[in-house]
């Protein structure tokens, strides 16, 4: 069992669909991400320019999934000022009604 904490990210493909997704490695994941090859994510390996819009360390993988599942389930306005406004961790599992 990994010790390591998870982190929930929002990355942006070709400038406009918002893709959410966790990791304990952000550094990693981004990076296979934008190789495009077969451990990206099948949803941004089309994807030309992909960015890093939010990151946060969230703590256990239980947690943030149910972050993941959350933040998925809002439209993508609220996604984008979540990513502008870069809320703290304690700000966002508030925002997503998750107690921490």
């Amino acid at each position: 069992m990994s010790s390591l904490p998870w982190h929930l990210y929002l990355l942006e493909c070709d400038g406009r669909a918002i893709y959410t997704g966790i990791t304990t490695d952000v550094t990693r994941r981004f990076a296979e991400h934008t190789a495009g090859r077969s451990r990206a994510a099948r949803y941004t390996r089309g994807a030309r320019h992909v960015r890093l819009l939010y990151t946060v360390e969230l703590g256990d993988r239980a947690l943030t999934a149910r972050a993941e599942y959350r933040l998925k389930q809002l439209p993508r306005a609220t996604k984008v000022r979540i990513a502008e406004e870069c809320p703290a961790r304690a700000a966002l599992l508030d925002l997503l009604n998750l107690a921490p």
